[in-house]
């Protein structure tokens, strides 16, 4: 009986010290503070990002309303795959990326440009069409846009989840045992296929609004900023895996335009 007892302790133990399931505390990563990092803030974003996902695609899938003028599907598209790309942002860092999941995952404390540019696509959507409405009116632009847009999720989703525990939203500059340089999968094709697949993900929301002053806009500050993130991710990926890096990326094109 003593032996099952002290058994049954050290179970007990094991599983008391692992912290609670629903738990989301990285790794050598603090939070950045300004939405709690709890299940709670959690479950809540997941409900409202769930609350936008369905009125935007039930918005797209019956093809907009005639009143009022501002519910087109074009708009519900947008909606849709805005908090898509949100929740599945935490999704993935929660089943294969755990220990770098936080509240944080879901990158709505993303910083104010961000909001910005996604402010400034809805303001620049619903200012041309109540002025010039015939602007709107290109459906193979948006039916491209939407392809785009699927596609770069998609791509940036595959790219986090064959990644896994070697993905993180920033940067890293330091090595750890764990880390290991991904070359098959989708990274055969893309050298940053997370990156690639933000970029091409964004314009693509904007095609699919005909939004054209924000996909100029888009298409400038994500190069700019993908250009200047590769140059200081490569320099770190080179310290950590040497040659194997310079012979992977004299392989192997970021697929994002003249960044090579």
């Amino acid at each position: 009986m003593e032996i099952e007892q002290d058994s049954l302790e050290q179970r007990l133990r094991q599983r008391t010290s692992r912290g609670h399931p629903l738990d989301t505390i990285p790794v050598d990563l603090e939070p950045h503070g300004n939405i709690p990092n709890t299940p709670l803030a959690a479950s809540t974003i997941s409900f409202l990002l769930g609350a936008v996902f369905s009125l935007g695609t039930a918005l797209f899938l019956c093809g907009g309303l005639a009143y009022p003028l501002w519910a087109t599907y074009q708009l519900g598209f947008f909606l849709a795959a805005w908090s898509t790309f949100h929740w599945s942002e935490f999704a993935v860092t929660a089943g294969w990326n755990r220990e770098k999941c936080s509240v944080d995952s879901f990158l709505l404390d993303n910083g104010t440009t961000y909001h910005i540019a996604n402010g400034s696509a809805l303001v620049e959507y619903l200012i041309t069409l109540y002025l010039v409405p015939s602007s709107k009116t290109f459906p193979y632009v948006s039916q491209f846009g939407l392809i785009l847009a699927i596609f770069g999720q998609i791509l940036r989703t595959s790219a986090m989840i064959h990644a896994s525990t070697n993905f993180s939203h920033s940067v890293a500059f330091r090595k750890r045992e764990s880390h290991k340089l991904v070359t098959n999968g989708v990274y055969s094709w893309s050298r940053h296929p997370s990156y690639a697949g933000f970029f091409y993900w964004a314009l693509g929301t904007q095609l699919v609004l005909q939004n054209c002053i924000c996909f100029i806009g888009f298409g400038v500050v994500l190069w700019r900023f993908f250009y200047r993130r590769t140059q200081v991710e490569e320099r770190a990926l080179v310290k950590f895996f040497g040659e194997d890096y310079e012979v992977y990326r004299r392989k192997v094109s970021t697929r994002i335009p003249l960044i090579p």
